[in-house]
């Protein structure tokens, strides 16, 4: 019996290997393709003469349209498998790519923004494909590993503004390639091609779809769930503030330190890296101590640096008067967070937002293990849905306020906001499991009831 079972482990786990790394890498191309706008906003911002607010839409547009299919795009994932259902996104993704790169306005572009954002569903196709083929024990790591595709958000602000600097403006091979920041989508949308055509190829032949059979009705039950709604939240501060800010820091950095372009980008980077290549060390703390331990973790570790990253930063002048009452030159003061203090900050909030995701995906398959898919892909959604509202909310709060910091302290409040209510359910849960010890846990014990 075990000279037969052997061979079908071994050919069972390289079909899971199979799955794990086709999946991770059309994900971080996915991903870099959704936000992409994160760097290509500066250049189009010059050449279309925008403002923050228009160019905030611009981001966001995309951001929405890569939220609010994830619910849908989980479902269909468990009915008929991530191999149809994700080679055929690649490849359908690509077309509004190689639109992007002949847009001629603003409108043309938010209509191929919209349409390129696609891309971000590809996650809760990822999640749900993913999880059907590892074990309970292994589904923390495997979904941990697949999350880290979240890097892909760093590839256009590392590699984006060189390219953009060396393609002439006329463009290659006769006009066939367009020049400056539309190479960018053009050859997004060739490799696009290229990772649709490898996942239907290589991935497993014969592939595993939990959903086949069961209603529409049946696999939508688990969303009345609160705990769903509540996972949701939590999505939101550790990958809805992700997205947001890994596509608002670029301009953050320029306008507020004054940096280039590539500069900025690269140290939006030391933000993009941990957020989304902790990821698997998120799944094994949470596989190993718990998810809840893991989020306790990442949410204090956020409010930490939020609290320093909301200080002034750049070139703010404050004014004291003098002993007369009047300001002279001897009572300005300089009062800023230095650039590698508020980058060392922005690092540990993606070190957080790196563990968080994880976690919370952690609970998915052991919550609701036959319903990965319609579960995982509303929180992915919720948690999207938050990438796309933030960052017009940044720019609004930055115009009512007039301090670019402010963007920090709308982060800080949802996250102070999901941690209260994590704790409250935690708290309750725990006296509800153990009634005998409810007065200690009240504090009247010490009054002797």
């Amino acid at each position: 019996m075990n000279t037969l079972a052997a061979p079908d482990a071994a050919h069972d786990r390289r079909d899971r290997n199979k799955v794990l790394v086709l999946s991770t890498t059309a994900f971080t191309l996915m991903f870099a393709v959704w936000l992409m706008f994160g760097v290509l906003g500066i250049p189009i911002r010059k050449e279309f003469g925008l403002s923050d607010v228009q160019l905030s839409w611009l981001t966001a547009i995309a951001i929405l349209n890569g939220s609010f299919w994830r619910l849908p795009a989980g479902i269909i994932t468990d009915r008929l498998g991530g191999k149809k259902v994700l080679g055929w996104m690649l490849l359908l993704t690509s077309i509004p790519a190689f639109l992007v790169a002949h847009a001629a306005s603003y409108s043309m572009l938010l209509v191929y923004a919209f349409l390129v954002g696609f891309a971000g569903n590809s996650f809760s196709v990822g999640i749900a494909w993913n999880s059907v083929w590892f074990p309970k024990d292994r589904q923390g790591a495997a979904l941990g590993v697949f999350g880290a595709g979240n890097v892909g958000a760093s590839v256009t602000k590392l590699f984006g503004p060189a390219i953009i600097a060396a393609m002439p403006v006329a463009g290659m091979f006769g006009g066939l390639m367009p020049g400056g920041w539309r190479a960018i989508p053009f050859i997004y949308g060739c490799l696009l091609i290229a990772m649709g055509l490898a996942v239907l190829l290589f991935a497993p032949k014969v592939d595993r779809h939990p959903g086949q059979g069961r209603s529409l009705t049946e696999m939508l039950a688990p969303l009345k769930d609160v705990r769903v709604w509540r996972f949701g939240l939590y999505y939101v501060v550790f990958f809805g503030a992700y997205v947001a800010l890994s596509a608002w820091m670029p301009k953050y950095y320029v306008d507020v330190f004054g940096l280039n372009l590539h500069d900025a980008a690269l140290l939006t980077a030391l933000f993009i890296f941990p957020a989304s290549l902790l990821r698997p060390l998120g799944g094994y703390l949470s596989d190993k101590y718990g998810a809840r331990a893991a989020m306790y973790i990442s949410f204090f570790l956020m409010l930490g640096a939020l609290l320093f990253m909301m200080m002034p930063s750049g070139h703010i002048v404050l004014y004291q008067p003098g002993a007369n009452g009047a300001v002279t030159n001897q009572n300005v003061m300089q009062y800023q967070l230095g650039l590698w203090p508020f980058t060392a900050c922005l690092v540990l909030v993606g070190v957080a937002m790196g563990i968080g995701k994880a976690a919370v995906y952690k609970h998915i398959p052991e919550y609701f293990p036959k319903d990965v898919g319609a579960v995982g892909g509303l929180v992915g959604m919720l948690g999207g849905l938050g990438g796309f509202f933030l960052p017009p909310l940044f720019a609004y709060a930055k115009n009512a306020f007039g301090f670019p910091q402010t963007t920090f302290f709308v982060v800080f409040l949802i996250t102070a906001v999901s941690l209260l209510w994590m704790h409250l359910v935690i708290h309750n849960m725990m006296r509800r499991a153990t009634p005998h010890m409810q007065g200690t846990i009240d504090g009247t014990a010490i009054h002797g009831h």
